[in-house]
């Protein structure tokens, strides 16, 4: 007799046992599919949202004066080292 023994959830018939992996692996597979058609949804809407927003800059460029499009698009500012001292070895 056994002092310990670990309870089994396993069937011990071959038909059980087999039925189990396939409905497993039918499982695994749903879960690919869809992780792979969110994916595609977040791609396709990421790339339509880049292309609205490129489309809708381009739209503003067109509409902006000749003297406003003139003008360089330049921040002008003063910069100053926060810290000197010997560079990071590397």
């Amino acid at each position: 007799m056994r002092l310990f023994q670990l309870p089994s959830s396993r069937s011990r018939h071959p038909l059980a046992r087999a039925l189990s992996l396939v409905v497993g692996i039918a499982v695994l597979g749903v879960m690919l599919v869809f992780g792979l058609v969110v994916a595609g949804v977040l791609l396709v809407g990421g790339g339509l949202w880049l292309a609205l927003r490129q489309w809708n800059r381009a739209r503003a460029v067109g509409r902006a004066t000749p003297a406003a499009a003139a003008r360089p698009q330049v921040l002008e500012g003063d910069f100053v080292v926060l810290h000197e001292g010997r560079p990071a070895a590397r």
